[in-house]
């Protein structure tokens, strides 16, 4: 699966999201660590996500921390009973290294960390130690505070600045450069205008020091974010639902998705992966002149 994110001749890669919490702001991506939990993630896969995002701890705007035990509750009845039935690629969303190994250990895959690898010094050289891949996102601020009135001067050279720092410790403390992925955390301390900028400049995290020739491939966690209901807003009617959950928030998706990988993106992290699947396979067969098996 690796090599195919870091082949631009192969189609982008569609990540799935199973939130193991009872707080996420997509009410339907919530799966507990029940049997039933596990067949709607398995779900995902059938519906063609190519890699499922576990987490177990909501980074929404305004969410609380959640100690390691409690997030190892929710996350390994998930991700083992995942593993018992498939081989499919398995990230965890997490910040803490206890929960990372143990995690590993029940079968994860990568390690998604929404504080850049910030938040807790185990946690680099324990994926350095794993030969883990991981993802670097960029975050201004926690999930607690972080749409507080966000600023930058300039987004895109600020994020980019981030993920360079961040990188340089990825490889300073042993992590292979074909491992890392890179996100600049649309809607994780950020303006409408901000997600714009950095929607149209997916190419300048890439290009970083240190990256195979290729660059490093671009994660998109877009998924039906308050900034696409808020671009929706002049063409919504009456009778539409603008919520979270509504289509118009489902089209709106499909729509920066494609743009998103028009930009770089090489994965796209979604709450519906069979409506993005379908989307990128007739985007993809028109780039490609052809239909793409």
């Amino acid at each position: 699966m690796l090599g195919r994110i870091h082949d631009p001749e192969q189609p982008p890669v569609v990540m799935g999201i199973v939130n193991a919490t009872p707080d996420s702001f997509f009410a339907p991506s919530r799966v507990p660590g029940t049997p039933e939990g596990v067949r709607s993630a398995l779900g995902l896969v059938e519906a063609g996500a190519d890699i499922l995002d576990v987490g177990g701890e909501s980074s929404r705007p305004g969410a609380e921390y959640v100690s390691a035990r409690e997030e190892l509750d929710r996350v390994l009845p998930v991700i083992r009973g995942i593993r018992e039935h498939s081989d499919v690629v398995i990230s965890l969303d997490t910040r803490k290294a206890e929960v990372a190994r143990a995690a590993l250990e029940a079968g994860a895959d990568i390690i998604n960390d929404i504080s850049g690898f910030r938040d807790d010094p185990e946690l680099l050289p324990l994926v350095a130690g794993t030969n883990t891949p991981i993802v670097i996102m960029h975050m201004k601020g926690s999930p607690r505070t972080m749409q507080v009135d966000p600023r930058y001067d300039d987004p895109v050279s600020e994020v980019r600045g981030f993920l360079a720092r961040q990188v340089r410790l990825a490889l300073a403390a042993g992590v292979n450069p074909e491992g890392i992925i890179v996100d600049p955390g649309i809607g994780f301390g950020k303006r409408l205008e901000d997600n714009l900028a950095l929607l149209d400049n997916l190419g300048e995290c890439s290009r970083l020091e240190g990256a195979p020739p290729e660059g490093f491939p671009v994660l998109l966690g877009h998924s039906r974010k308050g900034f696409i209901g808020t671009l929706l807003e002049p063409v919504l009617t009456a009778e539409d639902d603008s919520a979270a959950g509504g289509a118009p928030r489902l089209i709106g998706t499909l729509a920066a998705g494609l743009y998103g990988i028009l930009r770089g993106a090489r994965i796209l992290r979604v709450h519906d992966p069979r409506e993005t699947r379908m989307a990128v396979q007739v985007w993809w067969s028109i780039q490609q002149g052809r239909q793409v098996q």
